[in-house]
């Protein structure tokens, strides 16, 4: 019997969102690399393998071990699958760290901003307050 099994990775790679398509069958692994330019949509993913089957290179097939499969509860499927969703991958990681590091930028400039606004309006202050006293002293 064949065993036939198919699976697609979408990851942030920098600066694009990369799909990786692997199919297994007898044994022969053959891989795809997609590239998606902003971060695809699930609808947007399915309807381009719809689409663009028939036209993805596929890599040479390389032999794998054949993996034992026992017959996995829909349950235990489920929970599997929930988990490898909400799981972060390296790219994620990477992505959150840049955030993090945009974020402490964004501060840093406001505050930059705002102490340069405080500073002028002190200067301008300051020459009104210098032109005053000249005004005064009838000069």
């Amino acid at each position: 019997m064949a065993l036939i099994s198919a699976k697609l990775t979408v990851f942030f790679e920098e600066p694009f969102w990369i799909g990786v398509y692997e199919r297994t069958e007898n044994q022969k692994l053959e891989v795809c690399k997609i590239l998606f330019g902003a971060e695809p949509k699930d609808y947007e993913v399915y309807e381009y393998l719809l689409k663009n089957f028939s036209k993805l290179k596929f890599s040479p097939s390389v032999w794998t071990e054949k993996k034992v499969r026992k017959p996995i509860n829909p349950k235990r499927l489920q929970r599997e699958i929930s988990k490898q969703l909400h799981e972060t991958g390296l790219g994620t990681k990477a992505q959150q760290a840049l955030k993090l590091q945009q974020q402490e930028m964004k501060t840093e400039r406001k505050l930059n901003r705002k102490k340069k606004t405080e500073e002028e309006k002190q200067r301008q202050f300051d020459l009104k307050q210098k032109k005053k006293k000249q005004k005064h002293r009838g000069r």
